[in-house]
């Protein structure tokens, strides 16, 4: 059966209504799995991309009879994927298929309960995952405790022993104490729970599963790492695919800072003799105080007193890592002695990738390593030594489409109205786009394919640039103006309002000021949960939210309580951020245009996000409004508009105040 049929069945099956571009991305995903071809799909809300994706991928997995692996960015979309979209369409292709297929959801190993760690292990001891300004804290002992005693509980009763079914859910550091990391494992040969391991019978149900779905990190980790996490596979989906390089860099980064580094030494000194312990922990503490005194920001060069402090870590860290016996077969120090070994190698492989980083030559680096001072309100100021890779498209070419043939795909992958920025970012070499021949280095092409949207942009949404306000301050508060004009936008719309701010103290200010100046309700992110506070965002259509990075890309509320979307100011990178400025430096001594390439593709990525909140089903109607004159007045505003729906654009304010009142049925 042609997939256009399979996916006409699913729609009817569904009750849905048929979409052509939903008929153009699954014709393309289903040419893109029989060529080899990877391929890259913009499809705006509402055109039903996981229905187009995933038709094709159970044609392509059940004729060839292997896996076809979904990555997504959010849980809630993956939950979504495997608890009701492919339950849902296996049912409404019962008639279509020669068998009905089988689903996994696919987590790292960290999400799921060690029974070793339960039974033989540390979780009912030293609480060495809790801050050492914690530790002696009788509340936080005690809510530990309590946790880890239901958490032991229910390991009797659980059949998944998925984090995620521990209601109500449980801390990081109490989940910490029952469970472990993939590398923190001792192998199912030496655990003497293997054969009941629940990370282990969800790596078997989805060894014969025909969609497996995972997470972005899950799949970097498959892709970085030597042992294979995912089964075996050649067609990929990546859903949210904007937030790939950012996911695949965070596996990526590693970092060093006191929390961290007292762990390891905790976990060394219950499996190696006192001298090797004594001679960490001095090690730790110097090189933790010098962190602490220094200046943070972006490191091109290393002092001779730091590289000292990192080199005597390095190598304390290593000597202990050599005395722990990791081949012992006694169940119930084998957990502790295999934390201790990993803790151990993270600081010792850490410390030698700074170290090693700092070739003579900046543009021969291949990682950027800077320090971060974190004012934490519970513990202080925090410092962080961090390393992270420059560029992470050499990596996704090789391991990633290398391996796989790719389909990607999200609602924003056209920056300033072209796909090469993130095809580069992803190593699919700008300019190489091709429809059918394979590239001069041995590696498929690929193809960007816009399906459009269902949505009538200019007659549903207004893009109005206040372009009379002057440009934003440095400091990121409002101006007097600024405030003015959202006062008078809000007022209009009758509240209705999601504000989109480039700063969380830019929310706080500007939300206190409004609730102060008018009539509806106000809500900030920080207030309680943001699923509570997007809850309450959504019932009282009089109520505004204010808030910053998340809500950009994690808010869906159709229908009248969101007529206008507030955006604050361009969103450019922080110009003291030392990953992206790194970036941009290595695309300028390549002779590309850093600022471009790197700031205003990140600012065009978000501004499409953020604007892509206003319109959610086909009858939503409003208005996205930009406060930052640069978007009428800069040479790069072009791009920018160019990355955003079409929206019919105005620099009138008196005209969209007058269209945010008939929308309320007022004017």
């Amino acid at each position: 059966m042609e997939v256009t049929d399979l996916l006409a069945a699913a729609v009817a099956g569904l009750g849905g209504a048929t979409r052509d571009g939903q008929i153009e991305m699954a014709v393309a995903v289903a040419h893109a799995f029989s060529s080899g071809e990877h391929l890259a799909v913009q499809a705006g809300t509402g055109t039903g991309k996981s229905l187009a994706y995933l038709v094709p991928a159970i044609q392509h997995s059940l004729t060839d009879n292997r896996p076809v692996v979904v990555s997504t960015a959010t849980i809630a979309l993956q939950r979504q994927l495997v608890d009701r979209d492919l339950p849902r369409l296996a049912d409404s292709l019962s008639d279509s298929l020669p068998r009905r297929p089988v689903f996994a959801l696919l987590k790292g190993r960290g999400n799921y309960l060690c029974l070793n760690k339960i039974h033989n292990g540390s979780a009912s001891g030293e609480p060495d995952d809790i801050p050492q300004e914690e530790l002696f804290s009788p509340m936080a002992r005690s809510a530990l405790g309590r946790d880890v005693q239901r958490l032991t509980e229910w390991s009797d009763t659980t059949t998944t022993g998925d984090r995620d079914e521990v209601k109500p859910g449980v801390a990081d550091r109490s989940w910490a104490q029952v469970s472990v990391s993939a590398r923190e494992c001792i192998g199912v040969s030496r655990c003497p729970f293997g054969t009941d391991c629940f990370s282990e019978k969800a790596r078997e149900r989805a060894g014969l599963a025909d969609v497996v779905v995972t997470n972005h990190a899950l799949l970097a980790i498959d892709a970085i790492g030597d042992a294979n996490v995912l089964p075996e596979h050649e067609m990929l989906i990546v859903d949210e695919a904007h937030e790939l390089v950012d996911r695949v860099t965070g596996v990526a980064t590693a970092e060093l800072s006191a929390t961290p580094l007292g762990i390891a030494h905790r976990r060394a000194a219950r499996v190696v003799s006192a001298e090797l312990a004594q001679r960490l922990e001095a090690a730790v503490a110097t090189f933790t105080s010098a962190i602490f005194d220094a200046h943070p920001g972006r490191i091109d060069v290393l002092d001779e007193e730091t590289a000292s402090y990192l080199t005597v870590l390095r190598d304390a860290a290593q000597a202990a890592r050599t005395a722990v016996d990791t081949a012992r077969t006694d169940p119930k120090t084998t957990s502790a002695r295999a934390e201790a070994a990993t803790a151990l190698s993270d600081v010792t492989d850490t410390a030698s990738r700074i170290l090693d980083s700092f070739v003579p030559a900046i543009s021969d680096r291949t990682d950027v390593v800077w320090l971060d001072h974190i004012d934490d309100t519970r513990a202080g100021k925090r410092a962080v030594l961090r390393v992270a890779p420059l560029s992470v498209a050499g990596l996704l070419r090789s391991r990633l489409f290398g391996q796989s043939t790719t389909v990607l795909t999200s609602a924003t992958l056209t920056i300033g109205g072209s796909f090469d920025s993130m095809a580069s970012a992803w190593g699919l070499t700008a300019g190489r786009e091709s429809e059918t021949d394979d590239s001069s280095d041995g590696q498929p092409g690929w193809r960007g394919l816009d399906v459009g949207s269902p949505f009538d942009h200019a007659k549903s949404g207004i893009l109005y640039v206040a372009a009379h306000l002057p440009p934003p301050g440095r400091d990121g508060t409002g101006s007097a103006e600024q405030l003015d004009e959202i006062a008078s936008l809000i007022e209009a719309a009758d509240g209705r309002t999601l504000g989109l701010f480039s700063s969380m103290r830019a929310a706080k200010a500007t939300a206190a000021i409004m609730r102060d100046r008018l009539d509806t309700p106000v809500l900030c992110q920080g207030d309680d949960s943001t699923s509570t506070l997007v809850q309450r965002f959504a019932d009282d259509e009089q109520t505004s939210l204010f808030g910053t990075l998340s809500l950009w890309q994690g808010v869906d509320v159709p229908g009248p309580s969101l007529s206008l979307v507030l955006i604050d100011r361009i969103p450019f990178p922080r110009p003291d951020d030392p990953l992206l400025t790194a970036r941009q430096r290595a695309v300028a001594a390549r002779g590309g245009n850093g600022f471009m390439a790197v700031a205003a593709t990140h600012a065009a990525l978000l501004l499409a996000q953020g604007a892509g909140r206003l319109l959610r089903r086909v009858d939503d109607r409003g208005v996205v409004v930009v406060l930052d004159s640069r978007m009428a007045t800069a040479r790069y505003s072009g791009f920018l508009r160019a990355s955003l729906p079409p929206f019919w654009a105005t620099t009138d304010g008196a005209a969209v105040r007058a269209a945010l009142q008939r929308l309320r049925g007022t004017g």
